[in-house]
């Protein structure tokens, strides 16, 4: 039909949208639409692994579209850091292991330390996360910076102790490596120990790293 558009005629792509901007189209926002994301996340990245999970992986299995991801998380190393602290829960745990003092420090850092790998719900992702570092410098970034940053630091800087730092990347190398070995590795006997032996043991080390003169 002369002068108007013909059915065989396609339409023109419509202006890219900004990123980080969620479309009209991308599902519903708002703290369920993040945490359904959040959820999606943990399951791609303990599945997958950090190196083939994607934005566009995580959105789908989510049922948003990507510029939501990107809305609320920004890039996939700013996703994969919040899913490691969701299997921590630093604002959660910190109070609750400082609120009984210096005495017994020890032995709550380590008892709620293998009680998060103990959790079948949060040992997957972290898996995941300890395996991705191994061989991913992006991976191990996120997974250093949160575990020193946002739990072993804070909680030696709450102790108001010498060489807050230094204390902090001594327990966090403590327990990465019981993590590696008991759940990564499986290397026996430490694989098969009730966590309450592997608590008893460890907990006179954390507790002299962080707390002790």
């Amino acid at each position: 039909m002369t002068g108007g558009r013909t059915d065989d005629e396609v339409p023109a792509d419509p202006a890219p949208r900004r990123r980080g901007r969620p479309s009209r189209k991308a599902g519903t926002t708002g703290p369920d639409a993040r945490a359904r994301i959040l959820e999606a996340a943990r399951t791609e990245f303990a599945e997958r692994g950090y190196d083939k999970t994607s934005i566009r992986g995580i959105a789908k299995a989510a049922g948003v579209d990507s510029a939501l991801v990107h809305h609320y998380f920004g890039t996939k190393d700013e996703v994969f850091a919040a899913a490691v602290e969701l299997s921590f829960e630093p604002a959660l745990v910190i109070p609750a292991v400082l609120g009984g003092g210096t005495e017994g420090l020890g032995e709550r850092l380590a008892g709620y330390f293998i009680a998060v790998w103990e959790n079948p719900a949060s040992r997957a992702p972290l898996l995941a996360i300890m395996r991705s570092a191994l061989t991913h410098e992006a991976a191990a970034n996120v997974l250093r910076g949160f575990v020193l940053r946002r739990l072993l630091e804070r909680v030696a800087e709450a102790l108001d102790v010498p060489d807050a730092t230094f204390r902090a990347e001594l327990a966090a190398s403590h327990m990465l490596g019981i993590a590696m070995l008991r759940y990564v590795v499986r290397a026996e006997p430490l694989a098969s120990a009730p966590p309450e032996k592997i608590v008893e043991m460890v907990a006179p080390t954390l507790q002299r790293y962080l707390a002790e003169p």
